[in-house]
């Protein structure tokens, strides 16, 4: 996996990674608070959901900038153990996230053969993010004790934030990027 990535690829999603585990762990205290105004509502498994684009957004961006495979699983990683260094409040806990998040989104590249770039990429990589990390939390989390209704909402709002930070955010980061010719 490391052998096709050169010094500078390592360096960009290194770089990405830390961001993004920053962006991570300052999304953990948007997640306690989203928490504490949906409880009443009784929607508080709902800001998970919510929120889920945010913690997996380093994958989509490093395999859809860097186009290596391997390389949303690795930056999904370490952006993990950022979020666990700034001391994020799932603790060692998120390195399993990370491997999990990194594969999810590592998978919709891998459908593709690593050589499909674009909307299909982000479509097929915002796919197997939301459903793997569905899966995981329907075990994880317990999502199997929720009503039909509320699964339909999780299931519907997590493919939506999924969409919008590993999609859409993704895909204008890397033309912004393309643009500023960092990436040649």
């Amino acid at each position: 996996m490391l052998k096709n990535l050169n010094l500078r690829n390592i360096i960009l999603m290194t770089l990405i990674s830390i961001i993004c585990g920053t962006i991570f762990w300052v999304a953990g205290f948007l997640y306690n608070v989203v928490t504490v105004a949906l409880t009443p509502l009784g929607l508080a498994p709902l800001s998970n959901d919510l929120l889920i684009g945010l913690w997996t957004m380093a994958g989509p961006l490093s395999g859809y900038i860097i186009r290596k495979a391997g390389s949303s699983l690795l930056a999904e990683l370490l952006g993990s153990f950022v979020e666990m260094f700034w001391g994020g409040q799932w603790g060692a806990s998120t390195i399993i996230s990370g491997i999990e998040q990194g594969i999810a989104s590592e998978l919709g590249f891998t459908i593709l053969g690593y050589k499909i770039y674009g909307w299909v990429s982000i479509i097929s990589t915002t796919i197997t993010t939301t459903v793997i990390t569905f899966l995981w939390d329907w075990f994880r989390n317990g999502y199997s004790a929720y009503s039909y209704q509320m699964l339909m909402l999780l299931f519907v709002t997590r493919l939506i934030s999924v969409f919008v930070f590993n999609g859409i955010l993704t895909k204008l980061i890397a033309n912004l990027l393309e643009k500023s010719t960092i990436l040649k």
